[in-house]
């Protein structure tokens, strides 16, 4: 006896092609994030020692293209990838924590409304979590590898790490936005694009 809700070959479709590119994506991105990772230079004259990298950015884009799980990801990878090649691993950890910090907030809140408005909002509250995170990282982490005392990266916070977590916050932030805009149409799915985002 024939099925008649069984589909012939031909009306079924293929659903993986989607996910084929959104993977492809995810590598490329995640192997940008890693070759930014070491284009370093100084952005705080108070301390040359703290280097900028704009290896977030690709990150916060995949996390707004597909969410929070897969920048994270990606974000994992790259950062361990990163401290693997260069051997650090203190400095890896406290990338672990400020990556999560910066990518979860505005993540979340960009699957849930997308639109420009609700990304700047997102990249302002992940901003703030990411300072707050990479001092408590200096606070725990830099006297351990650095053999500096804890009161010694205290009297640091204000002029130094502050400034020099909120300018790297800030120009990831921009470029992301920048980014993002530029190519948003061409890694989401049509059936996921927002107008005027």
């Amino acid at each position: 006896m024939q099925d008649n809700n069984a589909q012939s070959p031909a009306a079924i479709k293929n659903t993986n092609k989607w996910d084929t590119r959104q993977l492809v994506v995810m590598a490329l991105m995640c192997a940008i994030s890693v070759l930014l990772s070491f284009v370093e230079f100084p952005i705080w004259p108070a301390a040359p020692w703290l280097k900028y990298d704009a290896s977030f950015v690709p990150v916060m884009v995949v996390a707004f293209a597909y969410g929070a799980g897969p920048g994270m990801a990606i974000g994992f990878v790259s950062v361990a990838l990163h401290g693997l090649m260069a051997g650090d691993f203190w400095g890896a950890t406290m990338n672990l924590l400020v990556i999560t910090a910066f990518v979860l907030p505005a993540a979340i809140m960009y699957k849930r409304n997308r639109t420009m408005k609700t990304a700047i909002i997102g990249l302002v509250i992940s901003s703030l979590c990411a300072i707050a995170l990479a001092i408590v990282g200096n606070l725990l982490i830099t006297p351990i590898y650095a053999g500096m005392p804890v009161e010694a990266v205290i009297t640091m916070i204000v002029p130094i790490l502050i400034p020099f977590n909120v300018i790297k916050t800030v120009l990831n932030s921009v470029f992301t936005l920048a980014v993002y805009k530029a190519i948003s149409n061409l890694i989401t799915p049509k059936k996921k694009q927002v107008k005027g985002r």
